[in-house]
């Protein structure tokens, strides 16, 4: 489990600190949320989709090194 804001997160990402994620992506329905991964090429460091599973609330999204 990675805790801290997405800076720590992408900064994790991109050490190669992180296995696996869990995300869940849901619509905003105010306003714009950040983006987890802008600028971070998640192929290149590796990881895959392991499992998707969409919800009416949100899409999760498991992804795997």
């Amino acid at each position: 489990m990675s805790g801290g804001g997405i800076a720590t997160v992408r900064e994790y990402l991109q050490a190669g600190l992180i296995d696996g994620q869990h995300v869940a992506v849901a619509p905003v329905v105010l306003g714009r949320g950040e983006n987890l991964f802008a600028g971070i090429d998640l192929r290149q460091l590796g990881y895959k989709v392991a499992e998707h599973v969409t919800t009416p609330a949100a899409t999760h999204v498991l992804l795997k090194r």
